[in-house]
């Protein structure tokens, strides 16, 4: 094993000290184009791990599943579930369950039941007088509701289930071992209250099966036998983490963008047709998963270095969607970019199951957003909070105002 290996917990955990300020937070962006041309792969010591930075060299590691593993090492409590954290082939055994709540069909009968959900929230948001938090109010509740039902937990629960998904994505706030102890404390705490929580519906399914996805995970099976308690719990937690975060980022930072750009708003209105397309380059622009990590298996030569076994690479995905050898005016938001290669939902095996369900709830919510919400601007400086992790992009609050329709 290399002398790189970590020692503690995963290092993805700890802080990039490049984006430890909110500035930095909400604007990578620079900083990913200087590494691109200066250290496009590098070794971070303080970090113990690669980083990738460049499109092609992130689309290598994704792809190559057989040299950059996706099993983490046992070095604390697993908490992104069994699909994200196994390589072939219990990885495409159990992806093939899990991905059975994720179907054309199935995600496409939800569409009624989002738009009622979606109205619902926009009627309680408009009520504060032109003004209020969109990520409090309607880029949190929308997912949080839509995978809750999913899954069948009581609406009296909803609350808990933002809370704990907060806690598996959450980053450290500070590059010190005492910071990440702390985290970890965190995260320990959340796994182990899931962990009861959702072995109390588990056992409750078992013995009177419902029309839910819990359900029917109690019901699978994986070479003649059901699954263990251990791997149906993982599903829970990451259908809870995958099924939430990544869709409250992606209408957030769409929203986000257009009140950076007031035309924008205006010419999605009157085109409702183009904003699926517009949507796509918030997703390349405002890649709502900044990065994901692997392991390596072999020593292997990755743009001009070597990696050893064992050693952690994270890759950049939101670097490799701003990379300007793989799109035209990278750092520019071009509404109908066509062709639109980007890895927003990263590649490969472990390409994100939930991407069909975030893409039909940004597909419903969005035009319902621009028709009843007018000339939407941030309510005042500073309104951006920025998520405290360098794995996710997005805000954790974002005061928008607007007027109604005339």
């Amino acid at each position: 094993m290399s002398n790189h290996s970590p020692e503690g917990m995963p290092a993805i955990l700890v802080p990039v000290q490049e984006l430890e300020s909110r500035e930095a937070r909400l604007d990578p962006f620079p900083w990913f184009s200087t590494m691109r041309k200066a250290s496009p792969v590098r070794y971070d010591a303080t970090r113990h791990s690669w980083d990738v930075f460049c499109y092609d060299e992130v689309l290598a590691v994704l792809k190559d599943h057989d040299t950059f593993s996706s099993v983490r090492p046992k070095l604390g409590p697993r908490l992104l579930g069994s699909v994200i954290g196994e390589d072939p082939p219990k990885h495409q055994q159990l992806r093939n369950i899990v991905s059975r709540a994720f179907t054309p069909k199935t995600v496409a009968d939800l569409e009624p039941r989002i738009k009622a959900i979606i109205t619902d929230l926009i009627d309680q948001a408009i009520e504060e007088h032109g003004h209020f938090d969109f990520v409090a109010k309607i880029a949190v509740p929308l997912p949080v509701i839509v995978i809750a039902e999913l899954l069948g937990v009581p609406i009296d629960d909803r609350p808990l289930f933002k809370h704990w998904s907060d806690v598996i994505a959450k980053g450290a706030t500070e590059n010190s071992m005492s910071g990440l102890a702390t985290l970890m404390s965190e995260k320990t705490q959340a796994k182990e209250e899931l962990d009861s929580y959702f072995l109390h519906i588990l056992n409750e399914r078992r013995v009177d099966p419902k029309e839910d996805l819990i359900s029917h995970l109690v019901q699978a099976e994986v070479n003649g036998e059901h699954l263990r308690d251990e791997d149906l719990l993982e599903f829970c937690i990451l259908l809870l983490a995958a099924g939430n975060e990544t869709t409250t980022n992606l209408l957030t930072n769409t929203v986000r963008r257009y009140c950076e750009d007031p035309s924008l708003q205006v010419y999605l209105r009157e085109h409702l047709e183009a904003i699926d397309v517009a949507t796509e380059e918030s997703l390349r622009f405002y890649s709502p998963i900044q990065a994901t990590n692997r392991y390596a298996t072999k020593d292997v030569q990755l743009g001009g270095h070597i990696i050893h076994e064992g050693d952690q690479v994270v890759v950049w995905i939101g670097s490799a969607n701003r990379d300007e050898q793989q799109f035209v005016a990278a750092d520019t938001f071009v509404m109908d970019r066509h062709p639109n290669k980007h890895i927003a939902f990263g590649h490969g095996i472990h390409f994100c199951l939930g991407a069909p369900l975030a893409r039909l709830e940004a597909h419903v919510a969005l035009p319902a957003i621009l028709e009843r919400m007018y000339a939407m601007h941030f309510e005042m400086d500073g309104t951006l909070q920025p998520i405290p992790s360098s794995l996710v992009y997005g805000t954790s609050q974002m005061e928008i105002a607007y007027r109604l329709p005339s």
